[in-house]
């Protein structure tokens, strides 16, 4: 169950992507389409799936225990990216994200901005060196 979830995250990641460029360039010619409201559902799913993971999978709660705690996790690069940046980026970008789209809803023309912040510590916060796709290696 657990690759399964991994599979749908991974797959997910584009899905975001492809709506918040979409959505940051409707914010930017400031049209205001549905694309806002489901990037902030998948969003929310996403991050409802990244939080199983971080609490019952590997590179999470589990890996911090296993490797004796954070200070040995904050040591190694691979395992601080998986078990604290890319958490935490990722719940600040979806935080930016909701932000954004009740900016949108509400008609606002700060959307852009929080899009841009979001897009930007999404980019920085995905783990490249994970297949593209699911079930690739």
């Amino acid at each position: 169950m657990m690759t399964g979830f991994v599979h749908l995250h991974n797959l997910l990641r584009w899905v975001i992507l492809v709506l918040l460029i979409w959505s940051l360039i409707n914010s930017f010619s400031k049209k205001n389409g549905k694309e806002a409201r489901i990037l902030t559902i998948v969003s929310h799913v996403m991050l409802l799936l990244g939080l199983v993971q971080w609490f019952a999978g590997a590179w999470g709660l589990k890996l911090i225990q296993a490797a004796g705690g954070m200070g040995a996790v904050m040591k190694d690069a691979m395992q601080r990216k998986m078990a604290i940046e890319h958490p935490l980026l990722m719940i600040i970008s979806i935080a930016l994200i909701t932000v954004a789209g009740i900016s949108v809803k509400k008609g606002k023309d700060n959307a852009k901005w929080f899009y841009l912040i979001a897009l930007i510590l999404i980019l920085a916060g995905i783990p490249w060196s994970r297949p593209l796709m699911p079930g690739m290696h």
